[in-house]
């Protein structure tokens, strides 16, 4: 049964890639899904060449994948990267349908500075409403220490961390041939210096000792109040020039922070088709060196490129 679902997948991802080819976007996959589960309603109808289009290469894998539901669940909630090629059905089949007021009226993405934990409460801390905080990270050590050649030293020079990151963390390969942080810390050195293919990886922090290491040049955002949980397992997201993630939508427990420790990086953010009527279709921005974008990426669709310049290393954290 589990190759059948294999084969299902990478049929539906070679089909889905030849309608992109041919012009259906993203979102039409998506709404298309959703129209068809009676989860929304068309908001217009598409042409019909569109619609066409889009029932002769998309409609059959639909069905058929959405009777595999419960199997795809299985093999999938923990070896991908929650990307929109693998897990729409169960994402757009499970999740609750999200309050809009979290993208109403939003035009883009506010960038603050001075933010008390009150006023982050208030305005953004459970609203689903996304901020980029550009002031919390000036006491950080972590933005000159962070680095390829760092992490690779941390991780190899310790006896546990690189096994527990394989049997307990998650790695997310995204467009790169590597299955493990082990392979990306075995590259060769013109490639960790982008100077032969390129790369993005990501992957989430389990070794104690290294947890501990790391969180000394970083703490919490000023901005989270103090009686707000830190979660245990920490995110690192790091890579050259180019698409980073793919767009998805994340399933975690909570909203969380991403700080640019090196490099730019670009967030594209959509809301999800329900409320594509009362928010805009994509904001875009761009983070900046020492900043932290604040998104509950449990309700917003989100994808990312890395700008030209440094190496772009992020780190993150969840927060109650």
């Amino acid at each position: 049964m589990e190759d059948k679902v294999n084969e299902l997948a990478e049929k539906f991802k070679d089909l889905k890639a030849v309608a992109l080819q041919k012009g259906c976007k993203e979102e039409d996959v998506i709404r298309l899904f959703l129209k068809e589960a009676g989860k929304i309603k068309a908001k217009k109808e598409p042409s019909f060449r569109r619609f066409k289009l889009l029932a002769v290469v998309l409609i059959i894998p639909l069905f058929l994948a959405t009777i595999g539901y419960y199997f795809l669940y299985d093999i999938f909630d923990e070896t991908s990267p929650c990307s929109i090629d693998n897990s729409i059905f169960v994402l757009e089949a499970a999740r609750p349908i999200a309050n809009c007021q979290m993208c109403k009226g939003l035009k883009e993405v506010p960038k603050v500075s001075g933010l008390t934990p009150e006023q982050f409460v208030e305005k953004f801390a459970y609203s689903s409403r996304p901020l980029v905080v550009t002031d919390a990270t000036q006491s950080w050590t972590a933005m000159q220490q962070f680095s390829y050649e760092y992490f690779r030293k941390l991780y190899t020079d310790s006896e546990t961390a690189l096994n527990s990151t394989e049997e307990e963390c998650q790695f997310f390969p995204y467009r790169t041939e590597f299955h493990s942080l082990r392979q990306v810390f075995k590259m060769s050195k013109a490639r960790a210096e982008f100077k032969a293919e390129p790369w993005y990886i990501g992957w989430s922090n389990c070794d104690s000792e290294v947890r501990a290491e790391l969180r000394r040049h970083y703490s919490k955002p000023y901005f989270i109040p103090s009686d707000s949980e830190h979660s245990e397992t920490d995110w690192i997201f790091m890579g050259g020039v180019g698409p980073g993630a793919n767009i998805h939508m994340d399933n975690v427990e909570r909203p969380s922070w991403q700080a640019q420790l090196s490099g730019r990086k670009t967030w594209s953010i959509y809301p999800p088709p329900e409320c594509e009527s009362v928010c805009e279709p994509m904001l875009n921005v761009t983070i900046e060196k020492g900043e932290i974008v604040v998104i509950d990426t449990n309700n917003w669709y989100h994808a990312t490129t890395v700008e030209p310049g440094e190496i772009s290393i992020t780190i993150g954290s969840e927060y109650d």
